[in-house]
């Protein structure tokens, strides 16, 4: 039986950057919310809404032989344009296209799909585990699969200054904002974790 991806877990919105305590942060990308789970060579891309993206991003599902079976990733797809900002056009741009035009537009505007939990690791589901559990997991799936593109892992810090740095050089390439996730809070498909917009 094939696993069943959950519900994402949703933002609510705060006014500070400060890192809660006992919290972590994580940028927001501009781009497609996705969770993506590989299952007996199945591979699923689901938007948050629940949109099949699978054939629109082949790069994606060609990447995903580099998982172990049974793992399921949530994370953000995303498309860089040429001068190194991200690309929310692009990324529209090629969510209706299939086949041929999909693998064309593979080659020109490659996706990456940026990694900021893990749901299921080989064959384990990690939903209950708390995030300071599944994100060291995450950072070791990446270390010992020796990830590469399409994937990126999500940078996460406890650090003030880090998150001070994001919101003032990342938002030129188009970061959105911080997100703040509690460090014992498990994996639930709810309103669970708050977000920090940039300003403008």
């Amino acid at each position: 039986m094939t696993w069943t991806l959950p519900e994402p877990m949703l933002t609510d919105a705060v006014r500070s950057p400060a890192v809660p305590a006992s919290s972590a942060a994580e940028p927001k990308w501009d781009g497609f919310r996705a969770a993506l789970s590989v299952d007996g060579g199945q591979v699923v891309l689901r938007s948050r809404r629940g949109t099949q993206m699978a054939p629109a991003f082949p790069e994606v599902v060609a990447g995903a032989a580099q998982l172990p079976d049974a793992t399921a990733l949530d994370g953000e797809l995303i498309v860089w344009d040429a001068g190194g900002r991200l690309a929310f056009e692009q990324l529209q741009n090629r969510l209706h296209r299939r086949g041929p035009a999909a693998l064309q537009a593979a080659a020109q505007q490659p996706a990456h799909f940026v990694a900021f939990d893990v749901l299921r690791l080989a064959g384990t589901t990690t939903l209950a585990w708390p995030y300071r559990r599944r994100r060291a997991a995450l950072e070791e799936l990446f270390r010992e699969h020796q990830l590469t593109a399409p994937w990126a892992l999500c940078p996460s810090t406890t650090d003030p200054d880090t998150v001070r740095e994001w919101l003032t050089s990342w938002t030129v390439v188009g970061l959105e904002g911080v997100v703040f996730k509690r460090l014992d809070s498990p994996y639930r498909p709810s309103t669970d974790v708050t977000l920090f917009s940039s300003p403008g």
